[in-house]
């Protein structure tokens, strides 16, 4: 069965020696996209839940500018923290594992060997070569710790640098997020029907968009996932739009 989206001869050519040693050269290089996407999704939707409840509420166009800019450096800014924070843990408990790895291969090297063998003859070999793979693997100390952490505790050896993934995270919060502000900021605050509704087309495009990319990421439908992050952008914003109306019967 060929793939959805790939011809036979796009997989022919994906498995070839160089496409492969490309592939498997990049595997181990942490992709910003996601921290992007997941930036920009929530940029967007938070800026928009923000503009939806002014006009629910009846409010000055003005306030919704206001409160969306500052919704953008808050939310952002906190967003980036969580980001950072969550890849340096992620980093901490990598570099935990690879000391008492480290430290179990000083202890007991002939016991650290053999988790090397019975991982290894699960996946199907036995006698000469898997007494050549074991030998193989345990001659090369940084080899044999990556070798424990990614078979023996499900670890992934390369992590994002926290750094990156935060200020990626909330650059795409800020810029995509602002699309929703454009129309407060170019357009005359005269005519608040016309501005949320020029609002809510960017917002669609910019959810569209998002989603279609994320699709494209994850390898999955970018026609579903667009439609995905359209329709769950859009319950956000009548959510805030309906509490909106709510409270402005309470002013």
């Amino acid at each position: 069965m060929v793939m959805q989206g790939k011809s036979t001869k796009d997989l022919i050519d994906q498995h070839s020696k160089h496409a492969i040693s490309a592939r498997l050269s990049s595997a181990t290089e942490h992709s910003y996209l996601g921290d992007f996407v997941l930036g920009a999704i929530d940029g967007t939707i938070t800026t928009f839940a923000v503009v939806s409840g002014v006009t629910g509420a009846d409010l000055q166009s003005q306030i919704a500018l206001v409160l969306g800019l500052a919704n953008l450096a808050a939310d952002g800014f906190s967003m980036a923290v969580g980001n950072y924070l969550r890849v340096k843990s992620d980093r901490q408990i990598i570099e935990r594992a690879r000391k008492i790895e480290e430290q179990h291969i000083e202890l007991v090297p002939e016991g650290e060997k053999e988790e090397v063998r019975q991982i290894f003859k699960r996946k199907g070999l036995d006698g000469q070569i898997l007494e050549e793979v074991v030998k193989t693997i345990t001659n090369n100390k940084k080899q044999w710790v990556d070798t424990m952490l990614t078979e023996e505790l499900g670890l992934r050896v390369e992590s994002p640098d926290p750094m990156r993934a935060a200020f990626t995270t909330f650059i795409s919060f800020c810029i995509i997020g602002f699309v929703p502000l454009i129309p407060f900021v170019v357009m005359s605050p005269a005519n608040h029907d016309q501005l949320f509704l020029v609002s809510s087309l960017l917002t669609g495009v910019a959810f569209f968009t998002i989603g279609f990319f994320k699709g494209k990421i994850l390898q999955r439908s970018a026609i579903l996932s667009a439609f995905e992050t359209f329709f769950v952008g859009g319950a956000a914003s009548i959510i805030a739009y309906s509490i909106g109306l709510f409270a402005k019967g309470l002013l």
